[in-house]
């Protein structure tokens, strides 16, 4: 009788236990995520308090709408739309790549890749991510550009189109990683009842497996999106830092993130409206990237319910 009082009491102890420890993993779980939160607020809280002082030298309609962005001359326009323009051309051109690209290497590495293949090849894939941007950069503006030259003997040395490629290329990885896992999570009864119909592997894959995916997919293209508008070093580079109105991938430009750059290379004096663009250029491109990742969450909370 004591043995068993002594064995359940050891074991109410033992879940007491467990119970504490879950408790302190779920504070733990939970004040990891609203350091992320606050951390975020915190930024946009400080980009909109720095940017005050901008927005009340500069109209917020002349920064929406004026076509030209001139801060450092005497007659100074500060009108986002050129460099809204080029960055997100810039990234259409990487999304053009790195989709197409990405999600044929996910569908090769989930559906038709031996286990020892993709053992190898998925880290290989990765190791872009890690490469410095800088060397993307250049890589950009002493190959690619001369080689697209050959192709289009017009093309100026500082254009939209090389930096576009060379960050499609850069943000493969982000692609092809987070789509081969949503593809691989697809139930296998799903591909066994397309092979059971006769259907082949590479129309079970597309036709099957690729739409059951297709939200983790968009998430996929969505943080893409977000890395390519945010990528600096491969357009201060070889884009240009001319600030120009621009449709034409043929010609050069600065996007958002390289006119930051150039300005916090501390050319220009502290305090002053220029200096204060910095961060009004920060906020456009924080809610940029912010209205790509709702739109995206959007669009694959669509796909869930209608699969």
């Amino acid at each position: 009788m004591s043995a068993s009082l002594h064995g359940s009491s050891e074991r109410a102890a033992f879940l007491r236990r467990r119970q504490r420890n879950e408790r302190w993993a779920e504070w733990g779980l939970g004040a990891a995520a609203s350091l992320a939160v606050l951390i975020t607020l915190g930024i946009l809280l400080t980009l909109i308090i720095e940017s005050l002082p901008f927005f009340q030298a500069v109209g917020l309609w002349d920064f929406l709408f004026d076509p030209e962005w001139t801060p450092l001359f005497e007659r100074a326009h500060f009108g986002i739309m050129p460099l809204l323009s080029a960055t997100l051309l810039t990234g259409f051109i990487a999304m053009s790549v790195a989709i197409p690209l990405g999600v044929v290497t996910a569908v090769w590495l989930s559906e038709f890749a031996a286990a020892r293949t993709r053992e190898w090849a998925k880290p290989a894939l990765e190791l872009l991510s890690s490469i410095p941007t800088v060397v993307f950069g250049y890589f950009a503006l002493l190959f690619v550009t001369p080689a697209l030259q050959k192709l289009v003997p017009e093309l100026p040395t500082f254009n939209l189109l090389a930096p576009g490629l060379v960050i499609g290329l850069m943000i493969i990885p982000y692609v092809s990683s987070l789509s081969e896992d949503a593809l691989r999570a697809v139930p296998m009864n799903l591909r066994e009842a397309a092979f059971s119909l006769g259907s082949g592997r590479l129309r079970t894959a597309l036709w099957v497996v690729l739409p059951a995916a297709v939200s983790g997919v968009t998430a996929s293209a969505v943080l893409a999106l977000s890395r390519a508008l945010g990528e600096t070093m491969v357009v201060a580079i070889a884009a240009g830092q001319q600030a120009q109105l621009v449709f034409d991938p043929r010609e050069g430009a600065a996007t958002l993130t390289s006119y930051i750059a150039q300005v916090a290379m501390g050319d220009v004096p502290r305090h002053s409206v220029a200096y204060q663009s910095l961060f009004a250029v920060g906020l456009s491109l924080f809610l940029l990237t912010l209205v790509f990742n709702v739109a995206g969450h959007w669009v694959r909370n669509r796909f869930r319910e209608a699969h």
